[in-house]
């Protein structure tokens, strides 16, 4: 199981990620308050300004500080080089 680093010591499985997104559209804000409703809502900002947003395949969403292309980048590199995916 490769590990993305999301910002601040927070890690997702790599291969669980469906999509990573931006957080200012309508209906992506509309998600989001979906699944903090819904309990499947998991914050990685350390109380920062989300600039990411993760969706994972079980449903669950993940807010990060991160840029989205920071986090495209890593699991990018996590594809190519396993070994270096965990910084």
């Amino acid at each position: 199981m490769k590990l993305i680093n999301v910002g601040y010591g927070n890690m997702v499985a790599a291969g669980r990620i469906i999509a990573v997104i931006g957080p200012e559209s309508a209906p992506v804000k509309r998600m989001i308050q979906i699944a903090r409703d819904s309990e499947h809502l998991i914050d990685a900002t350390a109380g920062r300004r989300t600039r990411a947003v993760l969706v994972l395949d079980d449903g669950h969403t993940v807010l990060s500080a991160l840029q989205p292309e920071t986090i495209s980048a890593r699991v990018s590199d996590s594809e190519r080089n396993p070994a270096e995916a965990l910084f």
